[in-house]
């Protein structure tokens, strides 16, 4: 077996800064340090109040079109998108479609802002539906009722979708629609017998072969 590990972790301040085309823009590239190509990946840093931290520009005029979400990692940010000012400080997402203009200073000394990017092609996990409604299944079944449904409306043939309304249906006592879901979803997709198998709510509800 290799000693060499097949995962990879850095320091933002261990990742060389590089002056963004002549600007005092300073870029770290985070995927090329990672080896990963799950997105787009950089960071950028200021030392000072006022340093761009995002260039001023729309994504949609070079033609890739990318979809962005930037992380404020430390400090703080102002950002301007679409002329309108956001502040954003350390623990802020913002997600920005390509047709929006944004740029963003640094509203602290020490200002760190990640920026992810690429082709709006990802698609999500059934299980983030899924997860967000689990707390909600026996005590406000309402509330997972309606995580289900925006899941329904994404994917509507996901066997995900199936066997989330079998966890509903169990946590609610309806043994018997919660099996026929899981039947419609173990159709779909055989994997999730083991799933079930392994679940609380459904174990007692798998048809054995």
């Amino acid at each position: 077996m290799s000693d060499v590990p097949r995962w990879r972790a850095v320091r933002l301040d261990d990742v060389e800064g590089v002056p963004w085309r002549g600007s005092e823009l300073v870029w770290h590239p985070l995927r090329a340090e990672l080896g990963t190509r799950i997105a787009g990946m950089a960071a950028y840093t200021a030392e000072r109040a006022g340093q761009e931290v995002v260039e001023d520009h729309v994504e949609a005029s070079d033609g890739r079109g990318h979809h962005e979400v930037y992380a404020v990692l430390r400090g703080r940010a102002a950002f301007t998108l679409d002329g309108e000012p956001l502040d954003a400080p350390a623990g802020t997402f913002v997600a920005v479609p390509p047709d929006v203009r944004r740029h963003a200073v640094a509203a602290e000394p020490g200002t760190a802002v990640l920026a992810l990017g690429g082709p709006a092609a990802f698609e999500p996990s059934a299980s983030e539906w899924i997860e967000r409604a689990r707390p909600h299944l026996a005590d406000d079944p309402a509330r997972a009722r309606a995580v289900l449904d925006d899941l329904r409306r994404e994917r509507p043939d996901s066997p995900g979708l199936r066997f989330g309304e079998a966890l509903l249906a169990a946590a609610q006592g309806d043994a018997d629609a919660a099996r026929r879901w899981l039947a419609e979803a173990v159709a779909r997709e055989p994997l999730l017998r083991a799933e079930a198998a392994g679940d609380p709510l459904l174990a007692g509800l798998v048809e054995r072969d």
